[in-house]
């Protein structure tokens, strides 16, 4: 069947589907119930960020933790063992969190914003996160200023991502949709970037990362310093 074939038909099947729809309707007009469970089981929140860890881990994500002062020092001795020199940051990311590390931070924004070649030239990225979801291993992003434009996260080989434990854990995907702003953009990331399909040989660092580094952080690692870097601040429309 040629492409053309296949989508009237798939149109021909949503049009009779919707036959006995009044053209006046809209989505909104008819409630849809969502009385569907939100979580799987009962877990108070530090169990969530056990589980949260555990999947992660099971994606091949390192994943550390640390109090909200310790995060310096940790990000220091992560990236000084990556032997990492040039890392990119986004224009919102605190400032004190790099300021104990021996790399050059270099800031990506809207309006200086790096080629692909120069963040080709990255050992690494530094960015915080929308939100985690502990039921599947997954952390969002959503173009905040800490979290930058997509392709800073993609292209340089090693992501190191803060996670606020205290608000950003949340238990599953629907918990995570009704935080999410659905207008923005949004990165979902589980583990690593890899894929299986030559062969089913798992090769990682196919579409972005090979390796993910997840910090959980108990505590607000934004109190110790409001500063961030020294440029304009992110434009996510662009």
């Amino acid at each position: 069947m040629s492409t053309r074939g296949a989508r009237e038909q798939i149109l021909a099947r949503v049009r009779r589907a919707l036959a006995d729809v009044p053209r006046a309707e809209r989505p909104d007009d008819v409630p849809v119930p969502r009385d569907y469970l939100p979580t799987h089981g009962q877990r108070s929140h530090a169990a969530s960020v056990d589980l949260l860890a555990r999947n992660l881990t099971d994606y091949r994500a390192r994943v550390h933790r640390t109090e909200a002062a310790g995060l310096p020092a940790l990000l220091s001795r992560l990236l000084s063992e990556r032997g990492a020199r040039r890392v990119v940051v986004p224009p919102g990311l605190p400032r004190h969190w790099l300021a104990d590390a021996p790399v050059e931070a270099v800031a990506d924004s809207a309006s200086a914003a790096l080629t692909p070649h120069e963040l080709d030239t990255m050992d690494s990225v530094v960015t915080g996160c929308a939100l985690a979801i502990a039921e599947t291993g997954t952390v969002v992003l959503d173009g905040g200023p800490d979290q930058g434009r997509r392709g800073i996260t993609l292209v340089p080989d090693h992501h190191l991502c803060v996670v606020r434990t205290a608000d950003q854990v949340v238990g599953s995907v629907p918990q995570a949709l009704a935080r999410l702003e659905p207008a923005r953009p949004s990165t979902w990331i589980s583990g690593p970037s890899a894929t299986s399909d030559i062969e089913l040989e798992r090769v990682e660092g196919v579409h972005g990362p090979r390796t993910l580094e997840v910090i959980l952080v108990a505590g607000d690692p934004r109190s110790a310093s409001t500063a961030s870097l020294d440029v304009p601040p992110l434009d996510v429309r662009s």
